[in-house]
């Protein structure tokens, strides 16, 4: 099976899915689209960011490697800004990497996230995997991204907020999580901040005993078509 993540940021992949990628990543080919360059937003000029954009590029080809992506791919779209690019480009270049990989299953971000580039990444996903004939995909799921999907206040969706009803148990993989996470240093912060190590071993045991497992990661399907 083909498995498509489909995230704004560099570390967006780990924070929202990254046990879940490291439990399937046997018998599966796992694939990743990270659509913006990340980081540049905290600079008054993208420029300065040269560097810091390049590590970070390379923090996230070392974390998929830990977590057994088969290949991620880059599109260097501006931090915190994809509501200044054309949205069809956006979709375009969703729809360009479904045509070459043909995924069954995507994973993607909530639609009522703080942070524009993930809302926008939502939408674009919901549009390039409209199901027509001949669209491969049949299971779309939503994740959370701490510091971005609880700081909505549930404001920003009409009043919803994040409300997982899949579940997978990531007992044997949060170890490898939060290992592809500290390979990102520029993105973890120091407890009690949501992007913490503390905090995102805290969520999976929250969401662990929602759904009566040790550890897990939290999903809204958004939609699953079952053939005949």
């Amino acid at each position: 099976m083909n498995i498509f993540i489909i995230v704004a940021h560099p570390d967006d992949e780990v924070f929202g899915c990254g046990g879940t990628i490291a439990k399937y990543r046997k018998g599966n080919d796992i694939y990743v689209a990270i659509l913006g360059e990340g980081i540049s937003s905290r600079y008054k000029k993208r420029k300065e960011a040269k560097e810091e954009i390049s590590k970070l590029k390379e923090d996230s080809i070392k974390a998929g490697k830990l977590l057994g992506i088969k290949r991620t791919f880059f599109f260097g779209l501006p931090d915190n800004c994809f509501d200044t690019v054309s949205f069809l480009e956006i979709v375009k270049k969703i729809e360009e990497i479904i045509k070459k990989i043909k995924p069954e299953v995507v994973y993607t971000h909530y639609s009522g996230d703080l942070n524009i580039d993930h809302r926008i990444t939502f939408q674009a996903v919901l549009t390039a995997t409209r199901p027509v004939k001949g669209c491969p995909v049949k299971e779309i799921y939503s994740f959370e991204v701490p510091s971005s999907t609880e700081w909505s206040f549930g404001k920003i969706e009409k009043e919803k907020v994040f409300n997982p009803n899949v579940f997978e148990d990531i007992s044997d993989t949060l170890g490898i999580k939060l290992k592809a996470l500290r390979l990102y240093k520029s993105e973890i912060r120091k407890f009690p901040h949501p992007r913490s190590l503390k905090t995102i071993r805290a969520i999976a045991v929250r969401w662990g005993s929602v759904a009566g497992l040790k550890y897990a990661e939290a999903f809204e399907l958004v939609r699953k078509i079952i053939d005949k």
